[in-house]
């Protein structure tokens, strides 16, 4: 066997869309025999399955047995249909872990849940990246391209908070610099969002968590570069489906990407940027509908005076707060106000102080019924509710009077590079 340990390596992270189905399985396993060799390949649940996955969670934990039963059989036939389509039986030998994996969470479910919802979730949930890793590893094998599969549960060690956990870093750097030596293949796959803590529990990392993932294995690893496989050319200065005449962006440094997704851009979230940055190890965001475009390149020297970028946040509220006797809004009443919103979980998505005024944006995707009654006791409250949050990033004037066109503008924040607007669509 062909050793490969010296070589610089890469890691590749292929969301659920890439992999929802056959088809899909079919071209990722041409885009992998294609890439430069050593590489970890970190692969998400299938399609919709992670949300398939929360509302089987979601009926266990109720102790619904009808409901789990059938979204039991729902998730076990979509996957099985994937089985048959691409090896044409059941009966593979390659297959016999995925269908242990079925075996096991069958007599999970027959168990009665503990009191920890949270706990729950990623004891169930996890059986998505599994199942998809699984059946990815198998159907390369059977395609003659040689790989490995780890379950990423026993190299990336975390504390037991779970749906949310922390890293560990050093012992995960350690044990899968142990782990992923590619002496004995070239190429690994493994599983995304996923982790575990010493006792060997499983946890998950939360928002975003197969994109960290691969970020973490880059940065355990000293990798050569960390590729994110999407449905998209690479990063858009806009969203398509709102602005049909988005446009890629060829390159971004960290920073500017932090930026656009602090101001809401579906980007790459911060959390995966920051152990490349720590490393200087560029990121790629490319399609594998067309792996031979380009993409965009996420790095230290990333174009600084790029297009306008456009970010929308539509169900919004605006809040406008004033003291009852008219007196000054003071840093008192800024802490006691800024407390309030993070003890209801609240978050700002644009925020102004003057002398009488406090204003914020917020989603108005959760009750915001008590927030409100909490700051009505202390304030005067008024609200603007179904506004928009337009964020325009290296604006010019004449892209801002075409963006706000048949638009009321209820408030705005204009800085050197950003120009922000609260808006309702006439």
């Amino acid at each position: 066997m062909t050793k490969h340990k010296n070589q610089k390596m890469q890691v590749s992270k292929f969301g659920g869309a890439s992999v929802k189905n056959a088809d899909a399985v079919r071209n990722i396993s041409k885009i992998v025999d294609s890439l430069v060799k050593p590489q970890v390949i970190v692969v998400s649940a299938m399609g919709k399955m992670t949300n398939a996955f929360e509302a089987l969670v979601g009926h266990y934990f109720a102790g619904d047995r009808d409901a789990m039963i059938t979204q039991y059989k729902y998730i076990r036939q979509y996957h099985e249909s994937i089985v048959v389509d691409l090896f044409g039986t059941l009966k593979e030998p390659l297959l016999d872990p995925v269908f242990q994996l079925l075996n096991d969470l069958e007599v999970r479910l027959e168990q009665q849940p503990s009191m920890h919802f949270d706990f729950e979730y990623d004891q169930i949930v996890s059986f998505g990246e599994l199942f998809s890793t699984r059946i990815v590893s198998a159907y390369l094998g059977h395609s003659g391209i040689d790989n490995q599969w780890v379950d990423i549960r026993h190299v990336l060690k975390t504390d037991d908070i779970y749906r949310d956990a922390t890293v560990d870093w050093e012992l995960t750097s350690r044990l899968m610099q142990g782990t992923f030596t590619f002496v004995n293949a070239p190429l690994y796959v493994t599983q995304g969002f996923l982790g575990g803590t010493l006792s060997n529990i499983t946890t998950t990392l939360g928002r975003e968590g197969s994109d960290y993932t691969a970020a973490i294995i880059g940065n355990a690893l000293d990798a050569e570069n960390v590729t994110v496989w999407k449905d998209v050319p690479g990063i858009l200065n806009a969203d398509p489906r709102i602005f049909p005449d988005a446009g890629k962006i060829d390159s971004l440094s960290y920073a500017e990407t932090i930026e656009l997704s602090y101001y809401g851009a579906q980007v790459i979230h911060p959390k995966t940027l920051k152990p490349l940055q720590n490393k200087q190890i560029p990121l790629f965001v490319k399609s594998f509908v067309d792996a031979t475009l380009p993409g965009t390149v996420i790095g230290k020297d990333g174009e600084q005076d790029s297009m306008p970028i456009f970010i929308l946040k539509r169900n919004q509220v605006f809040l406008t707060l004033m003291a009852r006797d008219f007196s000054f809004i003071t840093e008192d009443n800024l802490s006691e106000i800024l407390a309030l919103f993070s003890r209801h979980r609240v978050g700002i998505n644009l925020l102004q102080t003057s002398a009488l005024n406090f204003t914020a944006c917020v989603d108005n995707k959760n009750d915001l019924t008590p927030l409100m009654d909490e700051l009505k006791k202390k304030l005067v409250l008024r609200y603007n509710d179904n506004v928009e949050l337009l964020t325009i990033r290296h604006y010019s004037q004449e892209v801002i009077d075409e963006k706000l066109e048949g638009c009321t503008v209820i408030d705005s924040q204009v800085t050197r590079k950003n120009a922000r607007f609260v808006i309702k669509v006439n």
